[in-house]
């Protein structure tokens, strides 16, 4: 089971969807855990001492915050961004998907941009 964090800019409506079809998905918000207007660099290392895959709409920034931890030896266990058009019921079937057919191992290191 993969373990989420959905940042804050992330549309709630997938947030909603993931949870109503998989109730028992491992999967915070930053508002739930204090980090409500915290930058990219503190959700990350929040992500990284918690071990959960960040989910994201930011394609700026998040990306490349993301790497700079990887190539400073920093722990990344993962960002999911979504493209913010995406149709909301792929967005949920393919991260749903991809919570079913990995490990949390699988993406540590990764930027992985949906649609895949």
């Amino acid at each position: 089971m993969l373990r989420l964090l959905s940042d804050e800019n992330l549309n709630g409506d997938i947030v909603r969807g993931l949870l109503l079809r998989r109730p028992d998905l491992d999967l915070n918000r930053v508002q739930d855990v204090g980090l409500e207007e915290a930058d990219d660099s503190a959700i990350l290392a929040w992500a990284a001492t918690n071990n959960r895959i960040v989910l994201t709409h930011d394609r700026a920034t998040m990306p490349d915050f993301a790497y700079a931890r990887v190539v400073t030896g920093q722990s990344m266990p993962g960002v999911f961004v979504v493209h913010d058009r995406m149709a909301l019921r792929q967005a949920i079937e393919e991260l749903l998907l991809m919570e079913t057919c990995s490990d949390q191992v699988d993406w540590a290191g990764l930027v992985v941009y949906l649609p895949l």
